[in-house]
């Protein structure tokens, strides 16, 4: 099995990606395609130059390891994607291979979050539109897409993934539950900008207290992504 996790920033991602890399039957990918999008957009998010040094230009071959062999012998593969970064130009046959899950949030949580570390943000950048596009996309695959929703799991995680393991068809495993702390071999190469205080974690954070209040350009996008995450919100699974 190949599970492609579908999220924006900012949205419990990569602790989903720790989660299911504790998992001995799994082999995890962080964001294959951030590459080609930072080269396609021209986009100056921070620690560009060491994106581009480490990842690929060459979409073809992104996708050929998404689809080919699992590393290290593993049974399953956890891919973790951004849904923004799949514009013009990143292809997407490889979906039809894989489990296709999206992983949502409030847009206001995410809103609030990713603007403390890239205070320009706009609608594109935080991907609810193109979650909502690729939602689409899987149905129209004759797949059923599997949405989840990260305040439910970080209310309830055990319950939450282990409701997530049945729908794709894995035995859930308690290892899911907790992670050691620190950096890890499979983060991608801009961890040290964005996952500082998820190193400092050893497993998925409590439930979140009321939604951030946010005034002027914060506000309008939250106001723009809200209808696109609603969509998604009304197929989420439950516990």
């Amino acid at each position: 099995m190949k599970v492609a996790m579908w999220s924006g920033p900012r949205n419990l991602s990569t602790a989903m990606m720790y989660s299911f890399a504790q998992r001995a039957d799994f082999s995890v990918l962080d964001e294959p395609f951030y590459g080609p999008y930072l080269r396609l957009t021209d986009l100056n998010h921070p620690m560009r130059q060491e994106v581009l040094a480490d990842r690929t230009d060459d979409t073809v071959e992104v996708e050929q390891s998404l689809i080919g062999p699992v590393p290290d012998g593993k049974p399953h593969a956890y891919h973790k994607h951004m849904c923004q970064h799949m514009i013009d130009g990143i292809p997407r046959g490889f979906m039809a291979e894989c489990v296709n899950v999206f992983l949502i949030r409030h847009p206001a949580r995410v809103v609030a979050s990713f603007a403390k570390g890239y205070p320009d943000l706009t609608a594109e950048d935080i991907g609810f539109e193109a979650q909502a596009e690729l939602f689409d996309h899987v149905a129209s695959l004759g797949q059923t897409p599997v949405v989840i929703d990260s305040a439910d799991i970080r209310d309830d995680p055990e319950g939450m993934l282990g409701a997530l393991c049945e729908t794709i068809g894995l035995e859930f495993d308690p290892a899911m539950l907790s992670w050691p702390p620190g950096p890890k071999p499979y983060d991608g190469v801009w961890a040290p900008h964005w996952y500082r205080s998820l190193h400092a974690s050893t497993g998925f954070a409590g439930p979140e207290g009321p939604l951030p209040e946010l005034t002027g350009h914060l506000a309008e996008l939250v106001e723009e992504t809200m209808p696109y995450y609603q969509v998604l919100e009304a197929q989420k699974i439950s516990g």
